[in-house]
């Protein structure tokens, strides 16, 4: 790669060539930029640096107590594994697959927080970061680089940091918003080329059975959406499922934390245009991308969408802003009052409060807004009702009973908002698997008096 290599390919500004090549080094130079104690920010989810972690990674034996923040990274978690905890500690504001069993078994913590502020924890200085990881485009002709699939969880800390390392790679795209950092800013530039890593949409071990449940939750969930609505949804099947019923609606916009390839074929449908979008009308507003490539092609150099930090995306009186804001979200297990666990079973930690309150909250402040939880009524194997009597001992309550519109199974819509407890037991009981409806019902009686 050249500097030649801009995303734009327009001639180079030369006042700030010489900066950029004084600054580039190897990615085993950089990595002994890292000391022993060192706190670092990483960028996280499909835009780890990945070249950077591997050198540090080799490393180990030479650093001890490297403490590393982020929320989940896709692909391998070298510093994760069992002997590394002498020399790294990961703290994990959202557990990825990748990391549950090591923070379950002491090898990693947790930080639970909304994701509106796990960048303030930076930007106020609660947290301090010695150290940035960050991987970037190439600078365009003006000398910035673009965080590209990932802005809102690392920008903001980037800036705040005492050193900012950055892998340099052609295939990141250049996503647009404020998602820019000029060279000046950073310290030492590690040229590598490879690809970014991938999630997927579809799980392929899914059975026709499973597929049938996500399809009947999607076409429910379809059903409370209306024209000119402004959408927040994850990755998963049931986003999936959701968006497959789009098809037939006008004026939609986006406003969410993440988003995947699902999304791509209703904006060249002209579904999602953002034209009735109250605040950034006809812009796709998210903080990153967790997709393929499908989407990292899509968004590059595309102005329909603005990236934005997360403590701005996520924010629920920005959210709020939104007309007709429709969050959707899913859970582990509901209870018969209302309240949802979605980050641990139990007291096993399983992934974390993410982005859910935020737009639950915003979502119930938008003028026609609906904030949605959405799951399956029992367990992959149909032995255990995720419509609870109570929740597991030991387990989360990311959103309470008091924040709780909106309920969606397979079976159909509960709608708890302004209810009772008796009218909310007995709405979820009847969206609840018909195998255990008899089995909350009783609860439902005898505790309260339905």
């Amino acid at each position: 790669m050249t500097l030649e290599d801009t995303k734009i390919g327009k001639p180079i500004n030369a006042a700030w060539v010489s900066k950029y090549k004084s600054k580039v080094i190897s990615a085993e130079d950089a990595a002994k930029v890292i000391k022993s104690g060192d706190n670092l920010i990483v960028q996280p989810g499909c835009a780890a640096p990945l070249e950077l972690i591997r050198k540090m990674v080799d490393r180990k034996d030479e650093l001890e107590d490297v403490n590393i923040y982020h929320i989940l990274v896709v692909g391998d978690l070298p510093y994760t594994k069992p002997g590394m905890e002498k020399h790294f500690k990961h703290k994990a504001f959202f557990i990825g697959g990748n990391a549950r069993k090591a923070v379950n078994d002491g090898r990693a913590q947790f930080i639970p927080i909304f994701l509106s502020e796990v960048t303030l924890l930076f930007k106020k200085g609660i947290l301090e970061a010695d150290v940035a990881l960050i991987h970037v485009s190439p600078p365009d002709e003006h000398g910035f680089c673009s965080y590209g699939i990932d802005v809102g969880n690392i920008k903001t800390p980037a800036e705040k940091a005492k050193v900012v390392i950055a892998q340099v790679n052609p295939k990141m795209p250049r996503g647009l918003g404020n998602s820019f950092i000029h060279i000046n800013k950073i310290d030492y530039i590690v040229e590598h080329e490879e690809n970014l890593m991938e999630l997927p949409q579809v799980d392929p071990n899914a059975s026709a059975e499973t597929l049938k449940v996500f399809d009947d939750i999607g076409r429910h969930v379809a059903g409370l959406i209306e024209d000119g609505s402004t959408l927040q949804m994850g990755i998963g099947a049931i986003p999936d499922s959701v968006l497959k019923y789009m098809h037939d609606k006008n004026d939609l916009g986006i406003h969410t934390e993440m988003f995947s390839d699902g999304i791509i074929n209703l904006v060249l449908e002209g579904v999602v245009n953002g034209e009735k979008k109250t605040l950034h009308q006809g812009k796709i507003i998210a903080g990153f991308v967790l997709g393929t490539q499908k989407s990292y092609d899509f968004i590059d150099n595309n102005p329909i969408f603005e990236f934005h930090p997360q403590e701005y995306v996520n924010d629920p009186f920005i959210i709020s802003r939104n007309d007709k804001m429709v969050a959707i979200n899913s859970a582990i297990e509901v209870d018969l009052t209302g309240q949802v666990c979605s980050d641990s079973i139990g007291t096993k930690f399983y992934s974390g409060i993410g982005g859910q309150v935020d737009f639950v909250r915003g979502a119930a402040h938008s003028e026609g807004g609906k904030p949605i939880i959405a799951l399956p009524s029992v367990t992959k194997d149909g032995k255990i009702t995720r419509i609870v009597p109570t929740l597991k001992p030991g387990a989360g309550v990311v959103t309470s009973r008091g924040d709780v519109h909106y309920v969606v199974t397979e079976f159909g819509v509960a709608n708890l908002h302004g209810k009772t407890i008796q009218e909310r037991a007995q709405a979820l009981i009847e969206i609840s698997h018909p195998d255990f409806r008899d089995e909350l019902t009783t609860f439902a009686k005898e505790t309260y008096h339905i």
